[in-house]
Order: C-alpha cells, then sequence, then structure tokens
C-alpha cells in the first residue's frame, strides 16, 4: 500500500517511514516503478522569483534529487537543460520537461554518457545555443553500486564510478568555466558518505570524499583568479530516489539509521540548491549545505 505523506510539525513523521516495500529495479531505476512515491515538490514547492531569468544545467536531472531541483529552479525562473543517460529515464526526463515548462519556462533534454569529454563538452554547447549562457551549473549525476566487500568490486566498475562521480564534474566545470560570468553558481552534489562512508559503498563513498575536496578547492581558484564564480555543494543524507531501490538490496530499511528515523525526500534537498544558486547566498564559497535527518557531517 503506498505511504501517504503525514502533515505534522514534527520532521520525523513529516514523511514516510521505513520498512519500504522490497522492489526490484535495474539501475538507475525509474520513477514509475519507486514506491513508495518520492515527493519532489511537485505539489508543494512555491517559487519567488530567486532565479529570474537564469540559465541552468542540471545533471542527472530527470528524476530524484534532479527533477526536485529543476521543478524548483523552474518556479524560481530559471530556463532549465535536463542531462541524462539513456533511453530507460526517457519518460522520467520528460515528465520533468513537463513540470519546467508548466513553470512557464524552457526545458531542454540532453541525453548521453558524461563519462565521455566530448558529451560534456556537448552538453555546454547545447545551454549555449539554447539559452544563450549559463549562469548555473549544478553537477548531480551519480553512479553507485552496494558491495559486501572489496573482493565483489570490479575494476570497471571502480572506474565508472569515479568516471561518473568526479571525473565528469571535471570535464563539466572545465567547459562551463569560460561561459561563466561574474554571479555564476556551480554547485556539485556530495553526499553524506563524504563524512561518514558506508561500508557498502566504498568506490561512490570515495569519489564523495573528492567531490568535497574539488569543490572547495576549485572555489578558491575561481575567486583568486578574480572569475567571481561561486562553487558550492550540497551534502545529501538518504534520500528516497530511484536509485536507491535498484542499487541497494536492503532497501527496506533505508533512512531508519537517521536521528530522523526516516529517508528524506527529493523536495527536501532542492531549497538548499536554489539557495546556493540565489544572490542571498553571494558570499558564500567553498561550502557545503548537509541535508542529512540529522547524521553529522564534522
Amino acid at each position: 500500500m503506498e505511504q501517504q505523506k503525514n502533515i505534522t510539525g514534527d520532521p520525523s513523521e513529516k514523511y514516510p517511514q521505513p520498512p519500504f516495500p522490497k522492489q526490484d529495479q535495474q539501475p538507475p531505476g525509474t520513477e514509475e516503478a519507486l514506491s513508495p512515491k518520492a515527493d519532489h515538490g511537485e505539489e508543494s514547492y512555491k517559487g519567488s522569483g530567486k532565479l529570474k531569468g537564469k540559465k541552468a544545467i542540471i545533471t542527472g536531472g530527470d528524476s530524484g534529487i534532479g527533477r526536485a531541483v529543476a521543478i524548483a529552479f523552474a518556479r524560481e525562473g530559471a530556463d532549465i537543460l535536463i542531462s541524462y543517460l539513456d533511453d530507460a529515464e526517457d519518460e522520467d526526463a520528460k515528465l520533468t520537461a513537463s513540470f519546467v515548462k508548466d513553470a512557464g519556462q524552457r526545458a531542454v533534454l540532453v541525453k548521453g554518457d558524461i563519462k565521455e569529454e566530448p558529451h560534456c563538452q556537448k552538453i555546454i554547447q547545447t545551454a549555449l545555443d539554447e539559452f544563450g549562457g549559463i549562469d548555473i551549473l549544478v553537477n548531480n549525476a551519480a553512479f553507485q553500486m552496494a558491495r559486501k566487500s572489496i573482493q565483489e568490486i570490479s575494476a570497471g566498475e571502480w572506474e565508472r564510478t569515479f568516471q561518473t562521480n568526479i571525473t565528469a564534474m571535471f570535464y563539466l566545470c572545465k567547459a562551463a568555466e569560460p561561459h561563466l560570468k561574474p554571479g555564476s553558481s556551480i554547485i556539485n552534489t556530495t553526499s553524506v558518505n563524504a563524512y561518514s562512508p558506508s561500508e557498502q559503498l566504498l568506490p561512490y563513498a570515495a569519489t564523495k570524499g573528492a567531490i568535497q575536496n574539488f569543490t572547495a578547492n576549485l572555489s578558491q581558484i575561481l575567486l583568486m583568479e578574480g572569475k567571481g564564480i561561486r562553487v558550492n555543494a550540497v551534502a545529501p543524507g538518504p534520500i528516497w530516489t530511484p536509485l536507491i531501490p535498484s542499487t541497494i538490496p536492503n532497501h527496506e530499511e533505508f533512512g531508519k539509521d537517521t536521528p530522523m528515523g526516516r529517508a528524506g525526500q527529493p523536495v527536501e534537498v532542492s531549497p538548499a540548491y536554489v539557495f546556493l544558486a540565489s544572490d542571498e547566498a553571494s558570499y558564500i564559497a567553498g561550502a557545503t549545505i548537509a541535508v542529512t535527518g540529522g547524521r553529522i557531517t564534522i
């Protein structure tokens, strides 16, 4: 039975709590097969013009956190380029684009593998061609697989995780940087795993630690060069997205180990991206906002 959102003042009870139904999805998973359904802010997020006139790129923007960020950015007044991987995500990407268009903003879909530098360059060029500029780059796409031991991790899986999660971030930032004007913003998705790594997610957690360092370092470089580009990160905790049942065998208890006792919803993460992209965060650079359900990140 579908679990319903509980309207309450207690954040621990605001959304469904584990156990969740056992479900069989293949990576990266789809929103249609997710149970209970995730909340991306489709009904609840209200914009106030914080990103009016901005042009944004969101990788992994078809579902999960990426969809929630796309909805929020669009309702704040931004046009969105949604980058996603392959045919399996077509329907999710089209639905996300429809939410952007319903908000009165332009939506552009670009399908392909960000592990390849030419494709990353294509994403940036498409945004320039379609929008005439780029103001916000959200590096959100990621790959993970849960494994019980290091022996279960193949060299190919290790390389794929790093190429998707951190190498592609380098490709995209490098391609975008010459076109980002002062006041632009880069926001990278790191994770609570950068601080408290899961024993089942060795490659993924390692990339998230690398993203944390990359964010801080690139921020310093661009500011010291006088570029006026702010680079920050968001560190989600356990967030209920299609990636979870498609990559984690024991997803029925997902989020139970947080102080709030539940997984977070994508809509609970997206306001952090809006804030970092907005002028309200003009003095914030090299920082990470943790959205972890109370899990400690110090």
